[in-house]
């Protein structure tokens, strides 16, 4: 039994799992195919405004220092060097440059050969320090006169505070040249990032290719400070990227290389806040797919649970039907061979019948003898014997004629008195009880007498089975109601267990150990399953059983069903 059922759940595990993969694997095909282009869709569309804020920032950098680099281009395309190399007339241009433009903070004027000849700006002190000042040596003046056009990174100069400079050469016709070069403060950088409408957490700022922040961060320092991460690669397009911030946090870094400046406009903002809500949606998705797939699971299961469950009646109807087969033929074949016992025994007995009835006539007509009395209840002995065996052979006979399936009308009390026939000297000899309760004038009942008598044969033999020595077996009859006779027969034997109970009726389960083939009760269920009756058991360990069969006074099995 243990390896049926192992066998079951393993058939149940496997039509299952089949069924899972065959109906979760489109799905979770589908699941990831859409998974991964939404998240790709939703990644970009979520990316695109952060993408687009660093590209219309970088814009307005460049179009700030565009602005003041024509300026400058203007100013020097406008006047001769001896018109700028004036003090009042430098000093009139560069209050007209702060009014028309913010961000001007001087203006100078440098020969040819890198001396600074004219000077405008706030301080008059420091107008005469940078007087004469040679720039011939610096880095910038090189550039500008290589590139005529030059807008330096942030530097702190003289004035200790970080400004711009925009430096543009003019060339004149009579081969000379000069320099115009302004400085800018920051603070309108500032302002133009402050115009990029950052989100909490979010942080934007300028740095050089070298890293050096060009404006205040934020997340990562003041002006002139170094960027911990890493530079992006150059791309004059917006473009976005990922990195990990120093304390190992995910961070998205969205920018841009500015044009005709050494400046790299940086946004960077935590990941996990531009992803929240494709988290929270990702959940979802996840929630709803595991949900329709326990659905499938559990559908799947049940199903293939009555699946099995059927499959298993079926195989228990059939292998009951084997048995009861096999049980018939066996039962055929005793009848068989009981018809032909008791004809061999018929022949001898009537033999002895009628030489002990020549021995009482020759007797009776002989003159009396001594012992004459004694001969003659020998031969009433032999007599009595024979008609015991007679009655012996006429039952296996009539057993021998019920192996053939016949409806017909049945007196429930006659048949177990004609069975208990079998039983009475065995009970005498284990000094068994034998209680008899029947009630009299019961309908008649139709069905298959052999058969009902093998359900007798069969319960009332494991009754005394039960009972063991100096035991009692009650049977009683009754009508239930209308409808339905009952045959209750009960012992005071061991009794069965709750287990025993649960599985009595099934095919090859027995107790009796290798005595026993387990199909007795199981052919009883079924016969009076036929018989459209009902079989009850009522036991307890210790303290005995009570079988209970129900049968229906009218009842219509034909004799193909039986």
């Amino acid at each position: 039994m243990k390896s049926e059922t192992q066998h079951y759940e393993k058939l149940r595990r496997n039509i299952v799992g089949i069924l899972a993969v065959v109906a979760l694997a489109p799905v979770l095909l589908l699941a990831a195919v859409n998974y991964a282009e939404f998240q790709a869709s939703f990644t970009a569309e979520t990316q695109a405004p952060f993408v687009s804020m660093v590209g219309k920032g970088k814009n307005s950098f460049e179009l700030f220092l565009a602005e003041r680099s024509s300026t400058v281009s203007l100013i020097a395309s406008a006047y001769s060097f001896e018109e700028l190399s004036t003090p009042q007339t430098l000093r009139h241009i560069f209050q007209a440059m702060q009014s028309e433009f913010t961000g001007f903070t001087d203006v100078a004027v440098i020969s040819d050969e890198g001396i600074l000849v004219a000077y405008a700006g706030p301080g008059q002190h420091l107008q005469k320090e940078l007087m004469g000042k040679d720039y011939s040596q610096q880095e910038w003046f090189h550039k500008v006169q290589a590139q005529n056009r030059y807008v330096s990174e942030v530097i702190e100069g003289y004035r200790q505070y970080p400004h711009v400079l925009i430096a543009v050469q003019r060339h004149s016709p009579d081969g000379r040249s000069w320099v115009v070069r302004a400085a800018i403060d920051t603070t309108p950088f500032s302002r133009l990032v402050a115009d990029m409408s950052l989100e909490p957490g979010s942080d934007a700022f300028l740095v050089n290719r070298s890293g050096v922040l060009q404006t205040d961060s934020v997340n990562y320092g003041k002006t002139l400070g170094q960027f911990p991460l890493a530079v992006p690669p150059p791309s004059y397009e917006a473009s976005i990227t990922k990195a990990l911030d120093e304390q190992g946090n995910a961070i998205l870094m969205a920018y841009s290389y500015l044009r005709n400046a050494d400046y790299v406009l940086i946004a960077t903002k935590p990941a996990r806040n531009m992803l929240q809500s494709w988290l929270l949606l990702r959940t979802d998705i996840l929630l709803i797919f595991l949900g329709g797939a326990l659905c499938i699971y559990y559908v799947a299961a049940k199903s293939v649970d009555k699946l099995i469950s059927r499959l298993r009646e079926s195989d228990l109807k059939r292998d009951q039907a084997f048995s009861q087969m096999e049980h018939a033929q066996k039962l055929s074949s005793i009848g068989r061979m009981a018809a032909g016992v008791a004809h061999e025994i018929n022949n001898p007995l009537a033999i002895i019948n009628e030489k002990a009835g020549l021995m009482h006539d020759l007797l009776s007509l002989a003159e009396d003898f001594p012992r004459k009395e004694q001969f003659l209840r020998q031969i009433e002995a032999i007599h009595s014997a024979v008609a015991r065996c007679r009655d012996i052979t006429h039952r296996m006979l009539g057993f021998a004629r019920r192996m053939e399936v016949k409806i017909e009308s049945l007196d429930i009390n006659e048949m177990l008195e004609e069975t208990l026939l079998f039983f009475k000297k065995e009970a005498q000899h284990r000094n068994v009880r034998i209680v008899e309760e029947l009630e009299p004038a019961l309908p008649k009942i139709r069905g298959d007498r052999g058969q009902l008598q093998q359900v007798i044969l069969n319960v009332l033999n494991n009754a005394l089975a039960a009972v063991g020595e100096n035991g009692q077996v009650s049977i009683s009859t009754m009508q239930k109601d209308t409808n339905t006779i009952a045959m209750c027969i009960k012992d005071n034997g061991c009794g069965m267990s709750e287990e025993t109970k649960q599985h009595i009726f099934e095919p090859f389960y027995t107790t009796k150990g290798n005595e026993g083939t387990g199909l007795g009760m199981s052919i009883i269920y079924g016969i009076i399953q036929r018989h459209h009756g009902e079989i009850a058991v009522e036991s307890e360990l210790g303290k005995g059983t009570l079988l209970t069969i129900c049968l229906p006074i009218s009842n219509t099995l034909q004799e193909e069903q039986a």
